[in-house]
């Protein structure tokens, strides 16, 4: 899951600022957790923990994941902070970002994501339950070494299989209230999974300068704009088909299908509309891109609020 960052490109710190006021520090830091991609990974995981609960869920229990899921999380983004120092002080979005301005050191970065995987890890085992401790740390180690060290530079599918880690908070939130996990998880997994790529293509087609800059193979950067946008309609309506599945296999009802089916529709209809307007030709500011980028944040907000409210409603 994305967020948007909009900046200067700028060139990485070699020695530390000569001044570091600790109100900077503390905010550099909290950045390196990436909490507006964080903020979406709860949107998921909460939700579903009402949907295993088949109500309202034990809200100790539901504090604890959250602070879990957050130290967990924002552990991951450390470590990619860290890794990727060298190409976000070439990129645009990312030429602010702690360790490229120096506000934090590589040292202080590394101890720092260490420090909360470790201690998220062991605040799922002992305040929520084991299972849940192990995909927290599954995330975090798949987002770490499987995505950012070995897929994001040598693969144009590095977020399509990168992106189970998002993934994984769904799993954990069901993990969390039932200790087990579930069909009805897994398929909420796969509607994160198939929703992932075309969450991500759109931002990387407005991006592309930026990924081809630094040699990452983002699929806007080694494909044309015709087959992105395929490939967008193609998950689109493999992840609109999956989330469906829920009411037929008993564990959603009457809402969350009008509103799996009423947003599908309009999502459908946004991936179609870029496809025509790229087999157009058409490109910048008028290719549009980021509709669906910021309608794919509006719509998995939406399905999972309608996975919440549901149980209230059978």
């Amino acid at each position: 899951m994305t967020a948007v960052e909009s900046r200067p490109a700028g060139v990485l710190a070699a020695e530390k600022p000569k001044h570091r006021p600790f109100g900077a520090r503390v905010k550099a830091f909290v950045a390196l957790t990436k909490p507006r991609v964080i903020e979406l990974l709860l949107m998921t995981t909460v939700p579903v923990m009402f949907l295993a609960a088949e109500g309202v869920p034990d809200m100790w229990l539901v504090l604890a994941t959250c602070v879990g899921g957050y130290l967990s999380a924002g552990g991951a983004g450390a470590f990619n902070m860290y890794y990727d120092r060298d190409i976000d002080a070439m990129m645009d979005r990312t030429s602010q970002r702690p360790l490229v301005t120096g506000m934090v050191s590589p040292r202080e970065c590394l101890v720092f994501a260490a420090t909360l995987t470790v201690g998220s890890t062991v605040w799922f085992w002992f305040l929520v339950n084991p299972l849940s401790a192990v995909l927290s740390l599954g995330a975090s180690l798949f987002y770490t070494v499987v995505y950012t060290m070995i897929l994001k530079r040598r693969t144009a599918q590095n977020i399509v299989w990168g992106g189970i880690a998002g993934c994984l908070p769904v799993l954990i939130g069901w993990s969390a209230v039932r200790n087990e996990v579930s069909w009805a998880s897994v398929i909420l997994f796969l509607v994160i999974f198939f929703w992932t790529p075309p969450h991500y293509w759109p931002l990387s087609m407005k991006v592309k300068d930026d990924y081809e800059r630094v040699g990452v193979p983002m699929l806007p950067v080694v494909a044309g704009n015709k087959v992105v946008a395929r490939q967008i309609v193609l998950y689109s309506w493999v992840m609109v088909g999956v989330s469906l599945l829920l009411t037929p296999l008993g564990y959603t009802g009457w809402f969350y299908t009008v509103v799996a089916v009423a947003c599908g529709a309009f999502w459908l209809k946004e991936a179609h509309a870029l496809q025509a307007r790229a087999k157009a030709g058409i490109t910048g500011a008028k290719l549009k891109e980021m509709r669906l980028f910021h309608w794919s944040i509006t719509y998995v907000s939406l399905l999972f609020t309608a996975v919440a409210i549901d149980p209230f409603l059978r």
